[in-house]
């Protein structure tokens, strides 16, 4: 599940990692009381406007209405403040990560100004946190050059990426910490306050059952403080029921919705842009499936793995979430019966049929398994037009002639 910037702000502060002031506004109104709120705090000179989106890029981003607007702005009075909120809330910001269409922007985050006088100066750094599959350990990855062109710096010099592995099941140990605060350049002070920020950061990461965190800036400030300025995270589904509080802050706007649909009905949906709509039981035959779709000269248009307790309700939810794909020109049901019974799956695909009454989509159903005989006697005496096959390769031709119907 991914966050907003304001909402994982938040949660770091309860790790006591230094994060960025600010106040999230959903009208002009509130984003004027937010600007006076941070605009004087230590003195700042000016604040931050930032669309609270879940994407990146949205400094060099614009807006689709408002096309010399950029997703970050800075302000130097309520009067601007006015003019930019206006121009950014309710509109549709288009990165270099939402491609095109862009995203509607509802809320905005005022923050504070970092960029107050000190002692020395200013510099920003990278710094994520993810999982190396590969290692099987949690990465550690920063660079002395942070801000808006990390992409650029990863694919032409990157020398100038830092990694640091931890073992699962293991802290970030002080020698770590250390060694990052050195390669980053940083002595006296700074040295120490990045110390601590990484050190608390890492407990973040694993605290929080984070999938990915990217602070990006990652900023020394003149009077030798680490803050994160930006923070993008992202927190494993799977781990929510451990996280309520996190749960809650889930923004389905942000969402696919028939993803979110197939959510409510616990089916895991993914869309994709082919013509063959999949219904399967278990990630690893859905997989497979898709391999035999493209096989048989289709593409499949979605990974939908209805699990192993598919009865008649889910499957007529996943029927009406493929069904919403104008792209999709056949249907393939592919159950392997071990915990659900066949039988069972075949009387579900015959109820939704008849459900959602005339369907105008070749359907091929193969089921195998328990009660795999029973279930395709189902499907070929119930007068409906759906195809069942036994064997994949049965499968793979009937999919072969829809697709040429």
């Amino acid at each position: 599940m991914n966050l907003h910037e304001y909402q994982a702000k938040e949660l770091l502060k309860k790790y006591n990692v230094p994060v960025q002031d600010g106040v999230a506004a959903a009208t002009v109104d509130e984003a004027v009381k937010a600007y006076e709120a941070v605009a004087t705090s230590k003195g700042a000179k000016f604040a931050v406007i930032k669309a609270q989106i879940h994407a990146g890029g949205r400094g060099k981003g614009t807006m689709k209405e408002v096309p010399t607007q950029h997703g970050v702005q800075v302000v130097k009075s309520a009067d601007l403040v006015k003019e930019v909120a206006g121009n950014i809330l309710g509109n549709t910001l288009v990165t270099i990560q939402t491609g095109e269409a862009g995203k509607k922007v509802n809320k905005i985050l005022v923050a504070q100004d970092m960029y107050y006088d000190g002692p020395s100066e200013r510099k920003e750094f990278y710094l994520s946190i993810l999982l190396d599959r590969a290692k099987k350990q949690n990465v550690i990855m920063y660079s002395t050059e942070g801000g808006m062109d990390i992409e650029e710096v990863a694919h032409h010099t990157p020398e100038k990426i830092f990694k640091e592995w931890v073992a699962p099941g293991m802290k970030l140990q002080a020698f770590q910490a250390r060694k990052i605060a050195f390669n980053l350049g940083l002595s006296g002070e700074a040295f120490k306050n990045m110390v601590k920020f990484v050190g608390n950061l890492y407990n973040a990461y694993n605290g929080l059952d984070c999938g990915m965190l990217e602070i990006n800036p990652l900023f020394k400030s003149a009077d030798e403080k680490i803050i994160a300025v930006d923070c993008k995270m992202n927190v494993d589904d799977n781990a929510l029921y451990r996280h309520k509080d996190v749960e809650e802050m889930r923004d389905k706007s942000e969402e696919d919705p028939t993803e979110v649909e197939a959510g409510e009905f616990n089916l895991n949906y993914v869309k994709l842009d082919g013509n063959v709509g999949c219904m399967v039981n278990g990630a690893g035959l859905a997989m497979a499936t898709m391999d035999m779709i493209k096989l048989a000269g289709g593409e499949p248009a979605n990974f939908l793995d209805v699990g192993g307790t598919a009865n008649a309700q889910t499957v007529e939810a996943g029927f009406r979430i493929i069904m919403k794909d104008p792209n999709v020109k056949a249907i393939l049901i592919n159950i392997f019966g071990g915990i659900v019974r066949c039988d069972r799956v075949a009387a579900g695909v015959i109820e939704a049929y008849k459900n959602l009454g005339t369907i105008n989509i070749p359907i091929i159903v193969r089921l195998q398994g328990t009660n795999a005989e029973v279930a395709k006697e189902l499907i070929d005496n119930s007068g409906l037009k759906v195809k069942s096959a036994v064997l994949l390769s049965e499968a793979a031709a009937a999919v072969q002639d829809a697709l040429k119907g």
